[in-house]
């Protein structure tokens, strides 16, 4: 060992791991830098592997980023592919490494732990058969689309209905395979809104992908090709994709006796310091902050692995950069959809305690005479005392993704709603309207604060009318209500409700349902100036109804 270098050896070589050799390299040029990696890749982009079984990226060649010799040519960085960190000597500064030759010790100054995290296999019968997958490497990948390509299966059960299991689905379903996704919790994406994960389901639903929900697998019947679910349904299945969540890769940091956090990974300080002041370690392996909240959670995603892989090499190399946590913005393509999600859902936000608002409006895109306007449906979550911006969902044909982006710049910036309504964000008919749906929707928490328009969400609504004594006063077109409505709702267009207020019950708890939110704003506006009190606009407006579901529905037809 070279006593004028600085060895660097850093211990995974994808996302964090290969992001923190050629940091280093470029801080330091004659530092030794040394890139360990278990598997037979290295920097490989793992989040388009559900995109190449889709055959949307068509050449395998596109994933793989760099490879040994590329490493060496560009950073003078050494890869060793295929051997396998087994144990830490921390008083030595060495990492015994299983290679295809044989056992050997590293020695190093800075240690790097980028190992990221593993597949949660569940426990079931069946799990190991061999039309059972996992996706989380190349060679995951090219088993699956091996089996496609030489099985022809028909039939697809995706087991998990978060980011990976619905880019397998689509991309089973782009094969041609006829695909279900099993999710365990109410709706599909559990970390967004029950809203949102319903207009998941209904676009892929409209697809042609089947989604069960509330049900877990009990067994994989390999012999039949079946999957039996708790609730005794059995669904086809000549091929199954397990996505049920991840585990950090904590196995070598525990038995070196670093510390451990409580969301189960390791333990950084704000430079990425684990418990030893030499070893340093980043991706999905660590517990970090989330911004919003400030607690300690586990982020398991390609930007914060990226960005704190850079950080941990510069201060490992004697830099004094601080990583201040995640939002955990994250985005899905649905099909012809995009969902996204930034900081905290309504429901989290609640469960951190925080005096939870929201404010939901279902908008176009761009301007509507423009041709081409789609429907987004956007959802801001704030605190109700400071007004600051806490997160934000959006779901939609175009556009998710740039409102997405505003709100996770916003709320890293400490803005609040007011500082949202006056964004001077860019407009042209064909990209926006004059006012942004984020603009209205911000407007729709400002006016909840001030008291002039206040607000409730389809869900508290919904427990109001269960505890009685709460009318809903439905102010839609007479086709719109006619299409469907609230059971027992009182039915007064905004067009009429000047001349009918006397129709209004005075002493009830008014909860005004319009088709989208906006005119039931007018009409809360009216019944406050002529004196009514106890008034709120349901946010989102009977859309938002819909997908809460939980409501006896009539219409013209009969009652569903």
């Amino acid at each position: 060992m070279d006593s004028t270098q600085t060895h660097i050896v850093i211990i995974g070589g994808v996302a964090a791991g290969a992001t923190a050799a050629a940091r280093a390299r470029r801080i330091d040029e004659n530092a030794h830098i040394t890139i360990i990696e278990r598997g037979p890749y290295v920097s490989f982009a793992n989040c388009g592997l559900p995109y190449f079984i889709s055959r949307d990226i068509p050449k395998r060649s596109s994933l793989i980023l760099q490879t040994p010799e590329g490493f060496l040519a560009r950073y003078n960085v050494e890869v060793l592919l295929k051997h396998e960190a087994v144990s830490i000597d921390r008083a030595g500064k060495t990492v015994s490494v299983q290679s295809p030759s044989g056992m050997k010790s590293i020695p190093y100054d800075k240690l790097i732990l980028a190992q990221g995290g593993n597949p949660v296999i569940p426990r079931i019968p069946g799990a190991d058969a061999e039309h059972v997958f996992k996706v989380w490497t190349i060679p995951d990948m090219d088993a699956i689309h091996r089996f496609i390509d030489e099985k022809k299966p028909e039939t697809a059960v995706v087991v998990g209905g978060g980011f990976i299991g619905l880019e397998m689905a689509e991309a089973f379903h782009a094969r041609g395979i006829h695909t279900t996704i099993v999710e365990l919790t109410g709706h599909l994406m559990p970390i967004m809104d029950t809203e949102f994960g319903r207009q998941i389901q209904n676009a892929f639903e409209e697809g042609g992908i089947q989604v069960r929900t509330s049900c877990s697998v009990e067994s994989i019947l390999p012999q039949t090709k079946d999957i039996l679910l708790s609730g005794g349904e059995r669904i086809k299945a000549d091929i199954v994709l397990l996505s049920v969540g991840v585990s950090p890769e904590t196995k070598l940091a525990r038995e070196a006796g670093l510390s451990i956090g409580g969301s189960g990974g390791i333990l950084v300080d704000n430079h990425l310091r684990t418990s030893d002041p030499d070893i340093y370690a980043a991706g999905d392996m660590i517990e970090t902050v989330q911004i919003v909240s400030g607690k300690k959670v586990r982020v398991p995603l390609a930007g914060p692995a990226n960005r704190q892989g850079r950080i941990a090499a510069s201060n490992a190399l004697g830099m004094n950069m601080e990583y201040k946590g995640a939002l955990g913005t994250s985005i899905v393509k649905v099909l012809s959809y995009t969902a996204g999600i930034t900081g905290l859902s309504e429901q989290a936000a609640k469960k951190e305690g925080f005096d939870t608002g929201v404010a939901i409006v279902h908008r176009n895109n761009h301007a509507s005479y423009y041709p081409g306007a789609e429907s987004i449906s956007l959802k801001i979550v704030y605190d109700r005392k400071s007004g600051r911006l806490l997160g934000c969902e959006a779901f939609g044909k175009a556009g998710v993704d740039k409102r997405i982006d505003v709100c996770a710049t916003a709320i890293q910036g400490g803005l609040t709603v007011s500082d949202l309504s006056e964004l001077d964000l860019a407009y042209a008919p064909p990209y926006s309207s004059a006012n942004d749906p984020l603009n209205m929707a911000a407007f729709v928490a400002m006016n909840h604060m001030s008291g002039m328009s206040p607000v409730a969400t389809a869900e508290e609504v919904r427990e109001a009318i269960k505890a009685g004594d709460a009318l809903i006063l439905d102010v839609r077109t007479y086709g719109e209500y006619a299409k469907g409505h609230v059971a027992g709702s009182l039915h007064i267009p905004v067009d009429e409700l000047r001349d009918r207020c006397g129709e209004v019950p005075a002493k009830k708890a008014l909860f005004l349902c319009s088709k989208d939110g906006f005119e039931g704003h007018i009409a809360l506006r009216i019944l406050m100036q002529s004196g009514f009190s106890n008034v709120k606009n349901i946010t989102g407006g009977y859309k938002s109804i819909e997908l809460i579901g939980g409501y006896s529905i009539e219409s013209d037809s009969g009652s569903f």
